[in-house]
């Protein structure tokens, strides 16, 4: 709170005074007193105004400055009455009253949308569960009679389990600390799995599923990395060439301080242009939209989980070459493992 600008609001009353004084001034010349005895007069009025008008700014100034002031240091902005006195002045007593009555009627509402939050999300979830159910009666019937059920059948059933999925865990790492739990896992068994699930996409692909040095222990979730790695895989099956040599390699690079699985393929790659976007929200990029009829939100609800779960996911390619995604696991001792 600056002078100048407490003194251009208070104009007005600047103004009235130096009007009181010159009313003053010819009332004690009218009366014909003693010069001293009117410049007296003139001077305790101008002094006492003064004295009350500092008063006023120096009270006003501590309690504005402190709400601007606490305001630009707060990350929760509206927490900032639990930072501020009640000040004694009335017009600091009416704005602290009325940001007590705004910061209420906040929380009530903020309350409000994360009950009616979760219970969508819970609904979302009791949905998907009994959903999965008769997904996997069909997938069982499916597997049982290869021989008489038409292979697009199978690949459309397949896509149906990994939406549902998808939705699961988007639905999920919008309230992450809760649904994940950080010990140490081997990764090797994480992969087996991905390529269990995988095999018959890999199969009908003719995609060969290379594996490396995988005998690795690192600090994360198994459900939530697997879903991580299924969403990786399943691009790059998505997105292979069509040539006889088309495969997905998996290598884990263990260094000091660090763990970086690398998973490879040699399918169409990345535009240049679309390298920087691969994570955004909904982005399917020209590969997405000449190819299939891609949702673009895979990679971008693996980016978030690997954040939770505090991990690096990056991406490199070439386009018509190959794609590399990395996730990079800290050795540091940020989580403790859980045996």
């Amino acid at each position: 709170m600056k002078f100048k600008d407490y003194l251009k609001d208070k104009l007005y009353l600047i103004i009235i005074t130096f009007l009181a004084i010159g009313l003053i001034f010819l009332l004690f010349t009218a009366f014909r007193l003693e010069k001293y005895v009117i410049y007296s007069g003139i001077a305790i009025f101008l002094i006492s105004n003064l004295i009350i008008l500092l008063f006023d700014y120096f009270r006003k100034k501590r309690f504005y400055n402190d709400l601007l002031e606490n305001i630009s240091n707060l990350d929760k902005a509206y927490l900032v009455l639990e930072t501020l006195e009640n000040p004694e002045f009335y017009e600091g007593k009416i704005m602290y009253q009325a940001l007590y009555e705004i910061n209420k009627s906040f929380l009530e509402n903020v309350n409000y949308i994360n009950n009616s939050k979760k219970d969508f999300k819970e609904y979302v979830e009791m949905w998907i569960h009994e959903v999965k159910m008769p997904l996997l009666s069909l997938s069982l019937i499916i597997n049982n009679h290869k021989s008489d059920i038409n292979s697009s059948l199978m690949f459309q059933l397949k896509r149906l389990e990994d939406y549902v999925d998808q939705v699961l865990y988007y639905v999920r790492s919008e309230n992450a600390e809760k649904d994940y739990l950080i010990k140490e896992i081997d990764l090797n068994s994480i992969i087996k799995n991905i390529a269990l699930k995988n095999m018959d996409d890999l199969l009908d692909n003719q995609i060969e599923f290379i594996v490396e040095k995988t005998n690795v222990k690192v600090l994360s979730d198994s459900k939530w990395l697997e879903f991580i790695l299924g969403q990786i895989v399943n691009n790059a099956i998505k997105y292979k060439k069509d040539i006889e040599n088309s495969y997905i390699k998996i290598i884990v690079q263990e260094e000091k301080t660090k763990v970086t699985l690398v998973v490879e393929d040699n399918g169409i790659g990345i535009k240049k242009s679309d390298i920087k976007q691969v994570f955004n929200k909904s982005f399917t990029g020209e590969n997405g939209r000449a190819r299939s009829k891609s949702t673009g939100m895979g990679l971008y609800i693996a980016k978030k989980m690997c954040e939770k779960l505090g991990h690096k996911i990056s991406i490199e390619s070439v386009e018509g070459q190959y794609t590399r995604v990395y996730i990079t696991f800290s050795k540091d001792k940020f989580f403790e493992p859980i045996k």
